[in-house]
């Protein structure tokens, strides 16, 4: 990190915005989220951090606020939420959620499985459809797409691994590069192939 570098993430830092985490409004998107990722092959852990950082940052530089305000550190394999685990334990405890163990391209997924709906009344018209956007940004793409996508993110580029991600990183410019229409296409047809391999085994 050169100088330029480390006097920006000291800014950001020292002038990051003062939100509180709300754990029980995370809990809810958490869970809608798996929801929303559920007919997704690739939809497991991994992605649905990418989808909860991607989603909070875009309503920053939407709104200028965050959708929970739950902050977001800097792993290996991308931005996650620093109290997942906690909160992920507590719904399984609960029974509002199962985690299931899949096999995907030679990896272990792990895959949150609500028992109930998310309570999307807490969320407003812009906080649903940042977390839409997140998900159709992601939609087809292996964990390793969505951790390497999640690698350009100015903010997450920025800080230390293990570092939080300060919020207002999100109104740094975006560089990231949009998928052809052959992707996209592409893409939407294994999702079809994916949904209808579903139903056939119901």
């Amino acid at each position: 990190m050169d100088a330029h570098e480390r006097s920006v993430k000291d800014s950001l830092q020292r002038d990051d915005l003062d939100v509180q985490p709300n754990e029980a409004k995370f809990t809810e998107l958490l869970l809608l989220v798996a929801e929303e990722l559920a007919d997704d092959p690739y939809g497991g852990a991994t992605k649905a951090n990418k989808v909860l950082y991607f989603a909070e940052f875009a309503h920053v530089r939407e709104t200028g606020r965050p959708i929970t305000g739950v902050r977001y550190r800097k792993l290996e394999r991308g931005p996650a939420p620093r109290r997942l685990k906690a909160i992920r334990d507590h719904l399984i405890d609960t029974g509002d959620a199962v985690l299931i163990m899949e096999r995907v391209l030679g990896h272990e997924q792990h895959r949150l499985r609500p028992t109930r709906p998310a309570r999307r009344e807490l969320f407003s018209a812009t906080e649903l459809k940042a977390v839409q956007d997140a998900i159709n940004l992601l939609r087809g793409h292996t964990n390793t797409d969505a951790s390497e996508r999640s690698h350009r993110e100015p903010g997450w580029q920025l800080v230390n691994e293990g570092e939080d991600i300060p919020y207002v990183a999100a109104l740094l410019p975006q560089s990231q590069p949009q998928p052809s229409a052959r992707m996209m296409d592409r893409l939407r047809q294994i999702g079809e192939d994916y949904s209808r391999q579903g139903r056939l085994a119901r």
